[in-house]
């Protein structure tokens, strides 16, 4: 991908190739970020694809605040999901049969498993605070840097690292005591 910048500043004369370029830099990471958050495949398609015509409706209003473009995204993204959740009355859970697949095997034992550790970590994310899970959301599920998630959550790279280390602490306490009572 060409420098960012440039990009940007192309896509806001309206140029499609640039805007293209741009979606398919972020499009993943934002997707994965969506769906940690959300839990549902479909819902987070559609919410990938909202948050990109915003993007695009309103990339001539972009400015640059000494901040990477992926920020203004993921806050376009954090904010679908804030309307998501106003709008559900609950918290969706994730079905086993929409967990991704990360293992690539024919194995149905394997795959039961996998769904099945799938389906308590993003349980166990749960006993964790609004910062914790877009932490943990940002860095594991989007693949981001503790600088980039330091930009994106307006917070010092020393809060992101404790943050973590907190939800991670959090979450093997859950998952160690959920182990214990399936054995």
């Amino acid at each position: 991908m060409q420098g960012e910048e440039e990009l940007v500043k192309r896509a806001q004369h309206r140029e499609q190739e640039a805007f293209a370029q741009l979606y398919e830099a972020y499009f993943d990471k934002i997707y994965r970020y969506i769906f940690f958050k959300i839990g549902s495949e479909m819902e987070a398609e559609d919410m990938t694809q909202q948050v990109f015509l915003k993007a695009l409706e309103s990339i001539s209003s972009f400015k640059w605040q000494g901040k990477p473009f992926s920020t203004w995204l993921y806050r376009i993204a954090h904010n679908q999901i804030v309307d998501y959740f106003r709008r559900k009355t609950k918290r969706a859970v994730v079905p086993l049969e929409e967990a991704p697949a990360i293992l690539s095997t024919d194995d149905p034992q394997a795959i039961a498993e996998q769904s099945l550790d799938i389906e308590r970590v993003v349980s166990a994310t749960t006993c964790l605070t609004d910062m914790q899970k877009e932490c943990i959301s940002l860095r594991f599920a989007s693949g981001l840097s503790i600088a980039e998630v330091a930009q994106i959550m307006g917070k010092s790279e020393g809060a992101i690292k404790a943050l973590q280390h907190s939800a991670i602490i959090a979450l093997r306490k859950v998952l160690v005591v959920t182990e214990n009572e399936t054995v």
